[in-house]
């Protein structure tokens, strides 16, 4: 079977599983929206909403936490059978490559709702919101693939120590995300042209392509260890 055969398979593998254990993705939604609300509450006790610099970042702590919840339900909570299974089926290349594109798809899906959720509660101080959206598309696919190969890593320390490892080892990872995703987001509500945001967006799209291979190359060695 071809490698992207072998992808394909087992994203529809990872995609059914979700669809069985529906209350896993219905708890990481109840967390976005809860955090949601416990914000909302606390700006309109104090009379207001919050200015565009504290809804920008707090939107993307929002969205940085809920990468890591998700990222942490992936190889590290997988049974040591369904492991051997894969040893015996698949490549390394095409697991890890299948386990980002599903991390990919369950943050985006995690993004989508709270960010409705998130404006209709905390106003909308976005001007530009093509290059917002953009911006939150591209940048949860980021999250989602620089913490999968982490989470990978992180499991290797057996599951007492995995959930800490994927916090102490993710975050530094994600700097360099944060430090791009915030300063698009920043440009979008302040109603700035493409052309002002197109170097910093193409720097995250490659920074996609280095991690995605960078995982080719190195997952096929923490797979034999």
């Amino acid at each position: 079977m071809s490698l992207p055969a072998e992808i394909w398979h087992l994203l529809l593998k990872d995609l059914r599983l979700e669809w069985r254990q529906r209350t896993a993705l219905a708890g990481l939604l109840l967390y976005v929206g809860g955090t949601v609300y416990v914000s909302y509450l606390s700006f309109t006790l104090r009379g207001g909403l919050p200015p565009a610099p504290a809804w920008n970042a707090l939107f993307w702590i929002i969205l940085l936490f809920a990468a890591l919840g998700a990222a942490g339900r992936g190889l590290g909570q997988e049974p040591a059978g369904l492991r051997l299974y894969y040893y015996t089926v698949a490549r390394p290349e095409a697991v890890i490559l299948a386990k980002i594109t599903y991390n990919a798809l369950l943050l985006l899906a995690l993004a989508g709702p709270g960010l409705l959720l998130y404006t209709l509660l905390l106003g909308n101080p976005v001007q530009s919101w093509g290059l917002f959206a953009a911006n939150v598309a591209v940048g949860a696919i980021s999250l989602a693939s620089s913490l999968t190969l982490v989470s990978a890593i992180a499991a290797r320390a057996g599951q007492s120590g995995g959930g800490t490892l994927l916090a102490v080892l993710g975050l530094p990872v994600l700097i360099p995300v944060l430090l791009i995703v915030v300063k698009v987001s920043k440009n979008a509500l302040d109603g700035l042209p493409w052309d002002v945001s197109q170097g910093p967006m193409l720097t995250l799209v490659a920074l996609n392509f280095i991690v995605g291979a960078v995982s080719y190359v190195l997952f096929p060695f923490l797979w034999r260890t």
